[in-house]
């Protein structure tokens, strides 16, 4: 039987990319740096679970958050360079979807 072998970051990239929400986090945020009701009313999810993913995308460096410090504190989130190298794919897929998915 043939070993397939899958390279590593292919691997980490797609379930990083693959878990539920993520990609459409990522499509919002490439209009630009938005709060979290702003995120959280452009889809639907939960706060919780836009917080986790938010969370894990601040972590792998894809996403930044900035705290304003004023009355009342100001969040916004943000793709970093790394998070908008993603800008090309996340299109393409787009425009895959619209040939391919009724």
């Amino acid at each position: 039987m043939k070993e397939i072998c899958i390279c590593p970051r292919l691997s980490k990239a797609m379930d990083l990319l693959g878990k539920r929400w993520t990609t459409l986090i990522l499509y919002q945020l490439l209009e630009g740096p938005q709060r979290f009701n702003e995120i959280e009313s452009s889809l639907p999810i939960s706060g919780r679970l836009l917080s986790e993913r938010l969370k894990e995308l601040e972590k792998e460096g894809i996403v930044e958050r900035k705290v304003y410090s004023e009355v009342p504190i100001r969040v916004e989130y943000s793709l970093t360079e790394k998070g908008n190298a993603l800008e090309g794919a996340i299109r393409e897929v787009e425009k895959w979807s619209k040939l391919w998915i009724n």
